[in-house]
């Protein structure tokens, strides 16, 4: 399964594999905070990232949503959803 291909339009693929490890979670941070209410980041990774999934529901509470699209070897495909923020 490649959860990555054809995205919906509100479907923003972030692949962390491409990004050095020391600045990953502060990308994924910022693009989680440049989301809008309804929109998705489908993230793309070489592991899955408990630990920075207890940092995202620190932060987002409950305001993010989490699935799991993919749990492998080769990659781990999650999509984070935002609802619910106030609007700026």
């Amino acid at each position: 399964m490649n959860a990555s291909l054809d995205p919906a339009p509100n479907v923003h693929v972030f692949d962390a594999r491409g990004v050095a490890r020391r600045f990953r979670h502060s990308a994924i941070f910022g693009a989680l905070g440049a989301l809008r209410n309804g929109e998705t980041m489908r993230f793309v990774n070489d592991h899955d990232p408990i630990p920075l999934l207890g940092q995202l529901t620190q932060r987002f509470g409950e305001h993010l949503s989490i699935n799991y699209l993919q749990r492998g070897p080769e990659a781990v495909v999650i999509d984070f959803g935002i609802q619910g923020l106030p609007e700026e």
